[in-house]
């Protein structure tokens, strides 16, 4: 270890750094062409040519070009894997809950128990229970 500076170490983060940031750039570059579909199968593969034979530039190029509409494609896969999970959570949590569709012993049970408080009269009751029953 002495023979290994302590600037050095930081020049080989620093470079391994960049070297994984590099790589993860051209992973989501190459993702994004494919995930493109407004572009077509001769485009993505011009694309993917370029990006493979000429990384650096090829990327560089491809973020000037669409980097707003990879953006836009991100923004929109967000919203859809939100919109999925909150789906799912309400339809989770309605099973869970009993927001189903109430039974006939339900409404008779809440009907009971308005009339046990006094808030429907005996008549009201009966007119209510006939109607549900019929």
């Amino acid at each position: 270890m002495d023979d290994y500076p302590l600037l050095n170490l930081f020049w080989t983060m620093l470079w391994l750094f960049l070297w994984v940031l590099w790589f993860f750039l051209l992973f989501k570059v190459i993702g994004d062409i494919f995930r493109d579909h407004s572009m077509g199968g001769w485009g993505k593969a011009g694309w993917l040519i370029f990006v493979i034979l000429l990384p650096y530039l090829g990327v560089l190029v491809y973020l000037i070009a669409r980097g707003n509409s990879m953006a836009q494609r991100d923004r929109e896969q967000v919203q859809r894997s939100e919109a999925a999970f909150r789906s799912y959570v309400q339809e989770a949590a309605g099973q869970q809950t009993g927001s189903q569709k109430p039974t006939q012993a339900d409404e008779l049970a809440k009907l009971a128990q308005l009339r046990s408080n006094g808030t429907l009269t005996e008549e009201e009751f009966q007119q209510a229970k006939t109607k549900l029953l019929a």
